[in-house]
């Protein structure tokens, strides 16, 4: 249904805007929340080439609900890389050695995040009985949205901010 089709766009529309701009204003940047945002595409195409891989995996309403939860998993993602290396900057270390850090000391969280997503999506992706038809499409997009994305988030969010640190302006320290 064409209708249908068009209220989902708008819904992920309305779902990225606004994440853009809380993500801008609680970074007080239009940089972080980009960089942050460039992992939504990589667990979304986690998520279509997993949909892809299943049997009868076709996009429905069941699927789209787990496009949307990967919005908001893989974006925390991001977020946590992209505070810890900012807090890292402003304590007066190079963006690259603060992306270095934050990689390392915030790989743990991601990581177990991912693992309890997938664990417990699990059961959605393998279900079994009356409906599970239109359940299995929402696991599957979550675990494989989430796998996929965690593993490109961990590699391309420091690259990027790496390359768009140069162009970040620092806060300067100043002593009363």
């Amino acid at each position: 249904d064409l209708t249908e089709s068009n209220t989902m766009a708008l819904i992920f529309f309305l779902a990225l805007s606004f994440i853009y701009l809380v993500m801008a204003a609680q970074f007080e940047s239009w940089r972080d929340p980009f960089i942050i945002m460039l992992t939504v595409p990589l667990a979304l195409v986690g998520g279509v080439i997993s949909l892809t891989l299943l049997k009868n995996g076709t996009i429905n309403m069941f699927s789209n609900i787990g496009f949307l939860t990967l919005i908001g998993l893989i974006t925390k993602h991001g977020i946590l890389i992209v505070d810890f290396a900012n807090k890292q900057v402003d304590a007066g270390k190079t963006p690259m050695e603060a992306i270095k850090i934050s990689a390392c000391r915030r790989l743990r969280p991601i990581l177990m995040t991912t693992l309890a997503m997938v664990l417990g999506s699990l059961p959605l992706a393998m279900a079994k009985g009356a409906g599970c038809e239109v359940r299995i499409p929402l696991g599957v997009v979550i675990v494989g949205g989430v796998s996929i994305g965690t593993l490109f988030t961990v590699f391309v969010v420091p690259v990027v901010y790496t390359y768009f640190s140069r162009f970040k302006k620092r806060k300067m320290l100043t002593t009363d």
